[in-house]
């Protein structure tokens, strides 16, 4: 008998599905990782009695994550293009929902602080996931996804404050880390589905040295910035930390020069395209985080302070959230500004438009819609320059180290975020009055915050522009012919 003639499959639906669904899971990473980082701060008040901790001890919650977050950032990202992106993504988004899981499950501050600190390995999400997107997607779709992927962060802070707020009134706060832990695991197994593995690599020896050395100097640094305020800046321990953490990284420097597989080629670094945009990564990540810093602590001070407005903790959320579906909205349109100008252009319009929208808060800080719509045009002029960073980087650096250069990009943006909120903390406290016999910052106080801010805004515009054009005069060259360039100046240089 003939044998029956075999029926044509269906078409792939799943694997278009997968490709389809890649962008999404990716960035909904993002947004998860920057909830999470932002979700413990309206705790803060209240973890001393919840704890039984002081106050001085519960800030740790914040600064364990902080420093974590910048010490993994570059090494996974130096992890994932040795051994695999996706593969490092998802372990980051594990430890992640682990830690989310034991802050769920105790009371005890030292075991919170641990999670917390496992918590900031999602920090690298960012850096893995845009890479991946390099590496995945045609040029024609880089460029939106991108954008996307780096507006997340402001997304997700937006969004993470005002949630968190909510659930810390209405319901018992270890809810807040059941709810991001269920949705860490729905992430891990969402990005195990979707998410293909990258096949770019480069393969060598990981630097095992150079990340410790790195580790080392970071939490020196970083722990002198945040406590600054706390132990006095003028203290021994301070001071100690600061002079450690040059030595430190000094040392490194000198390390990674000589490493045959450093864990951040410092080469690369010393390039003015790559280096100037870590320097504007720098500039915006101080500059963006103050709008936020001052914000929430602008419109809750009382009405007393013939300023303040005194709203809750979710208002305040709620006043942030324009800005974060602005960020949502404006993704796409900053991207055609780097297909059509070229990133640098993009990151200076950036830098500029946050300089405009704290010449708004300096203007009038008194009326809440004046209030929203400074902070909205702040989160605009993120939303553009965030955008650009990345592909600034994909642009400039060889396809097998665009994580661990991109995780180095984000490294400046939180070393940036860490300086702001120092130097915030400290014109607020230096110009503070008695108001029901608490000291309270003055209006002029936040003025002087927000002008700090602005200034630091234009200087990156300043380094933008001063950043070598990216090719073309249409500036649509695209991130392969950059990385052979790249290749080509480094072997000239040898």
């Amino acid at each position: 008998m003939d044998q029956p003639a075999p029926i044509p499959r269906p078409p792939a639906v799943t694997s278009r599905l997968r490709d389809r669904l890649t962008i999404p899971v990716l960035a909904s990473g993002g947004i998860l990782m920057a909830v999470m980082q932002t979700v413990v701060v309206p705790l803060l008040p209240d973890l001393p009695r919840l704890t039984g901790a002081s106050a001085a001890t519960v800030s740790w919650t914040v600064t364990a994550t902080l420093l974590s977050g910048a010490v993994l950032t570059p090494v996974l990202g130096r992890a994932g293009d040795m051994y695999g992106k996706r593969r490092v993504l998802i372990c980051a988004l594990a430890l992640m929902t682990i830690g989310s899981v034991l802050c769920a499950l105790t009371s005890d501050i030292g075991v919170l602080i641990a999670a917390r600190a496992l918590q900031g390995a999602a920090a690298s999400v960012v850096p893995l996931s845009i890479s991946i997107l390099r590496d995945e997607l045609p040029p024609q779709r880089r460029g939106s996804a991108v954008a996307l992927m780096s507006s997340t962060v402001g997304i997700g802070a937006a969004l993470g404050l005002p949630l968190a707020a909510l659930v810390v009134q209405y319901a018992d706060w270890h809810t807040m880390f059941w709810l991001t832990g269920a949705l860490g695991a729905l992430g891990v197994a969402a990005t195990w589905w979707a998410v293909k593995e990258s096949t770019v690599r480069e393969p060598g020896r990981f630097d095992v040295l150079g990340a410790l050395g790195l580790a080392a100097g970071l939490v020196c640094l970083l722990l002198g910035v945040s406590q600054g305020g706390t132990w006095g800046w003028g203290s021994a321990r301070v001071l100690g930390l600061f002079l450690g953490g040059a030595v430190v990284l000094a040392g490194w420097w000198w390390q990674q020069l000589r490493a045959e597989r450093p864990l951040v080629d410092l080469r690369l670094v010393s390039r003015p395209r790559v280096g100037l945009s870590h320097v504007a990564a720098l500039l915006t990540g101080f500059a963006f985080y103050a709008n936020s810093l001052v914000t929430a602590q602008l419109v809750q001070a009382p009405k007393a302070t013939g300023y303040g407005l005194g709203l809750s903790i979710v208002a305040t959320g709620l006043c942030l959230l324009p800005g974060g579906v602005t960020m949502l909205l404006l993704s796409p349109l900053s991207a055609r500004i780097s297909a059509a100008r070229g990133p640098r252009i993009t990151l200076a319009l950036g830098a500029a438009v946050i300089a405009c929208g704290y010449a708004l808060r300096i203007a009038d800080s008194r009326d809440l819609w004046m209030i929203i719509l400074g902070a909205t045009v702040v989160a605009t002029g993120t939303t553009l320059a965030y955008s650009a960073l990345p592909t600034l980087i994909l642009r400039a650096v060889p396809a097998a180290q665009t994580a661990s250069a991109n995780g180095v990009n984000v490294l400046m943006r939180t070393i940036g975020q860490a300086a702001s909120s120092a130097a915030v903390a400290a014109v607020l406290v230096h110009h503070s009055s008695p108001v029901g016999g608490i000291p309270v910052p003055t209006l002029h106080g936040y003025q002087l915050a927000f002008a700090t801010a602005g200034a630091v805004a234009l200087a990156a515009c300043a380094a933008a522009l001063s950043i070598p054009g990216d090719g073309s005069s249409d500036g649509t060259r695209r991130a392969e012919g950059t990385a052979r360039d790249a290749r080509d100046e480094e072997m000239e240089g040898a």
